[in-house]
């Protein structure tokens, strides 16, 4: 009942304002009633007000030790910068299970810094996130666009293998971890970690085969 209320009043209310506020054409006056008999004619034919509502809930995915991307950036990425701000409140949506909202914020960052790398990463990261862990195309091109960038920077191949090893897709994951493997220092900071992913996935290779 309230539903049919609402309409009414509704209906009522753009009566009154077509004479109050003038002179319209005929065939916009037309235009207009009609498109109002149309939802009433939905509303009579799916309405249901009594209907409790259903808001569709976030993604409920806990973040895991290799969803923690703050943790796993720590050695990687510049941590006090305007950058490293934009990340971290990426990451909060996403552990809300907020993708979307944590794509738009990386969006918005990369409109002023196009040819940031963190920024191009994390994109990557988030759109892995939404598509439930799979590697798709666009998230492929955020992590090249992350290479493109910054070729020297560890976290783009890092990140893009961790996607791929998370994917099922261990040759992916151990062809981008091995590469950076062969190019880090000895004293990086992330090598030992590194290192240990690399042994990971070619025992698991080594089961697969």
């Amino acid at each position: 009942m309230t539903g049919w209320l609402i309409m009414i009043v509704l209906a009522a209310a753009v009566g009154v304002g077509l004479a109050r506020f003038g002179r319209f054409p005929r065939g916009a006056v037309e235009l207009l009633g009609a498109a109002l008999l149309l939802a009433l004619a939905g509303y009579a034919w799916q309405g249901n007000a009594g209907l409790a509502g259903r808001p569709t809930p976030p993604r409920t995915q806990p973040a895991g030790p290799d969803r923690d991307y703050g943790a796993l950036r720590e050695t990687m990425f510049e941590r006090f910068t305007g950058d490293a701000q934009v990340l971290t409140t990426a990451d909060a949506f996403q552990r809300q299970g907020l993708d979307l909202y944590a794509i738009g914020v990386l969006r918005s960052a990369l409109v002023r810094r196009p040819r940031s790398a963190d920024l191009w990463t994390g994109m990557g990261n988030a759109l892995v996130a939404h598509a439930d862990g799979l590697v798709t195309p666009a998230a492929e091109l955020a992590f090249a666009r992350a290479t493109k960038a910054s070729p020297l920077h560890p976290g783009p191949p890092f990140f893009l293998g961790l996607a791929y090893a998370q994917a099922g897709q261990l040759e992916e994951a151990r062809a981008a971890w091995a590469g950076l493997l062969a190019r880090t220092p000895p004293d990086a900071p992330w090598r030992a970690d590194l290192a240990l992913r690399v042994r990971a996935v070619d025992r698991l290779l080594g089961d697969v085969r």
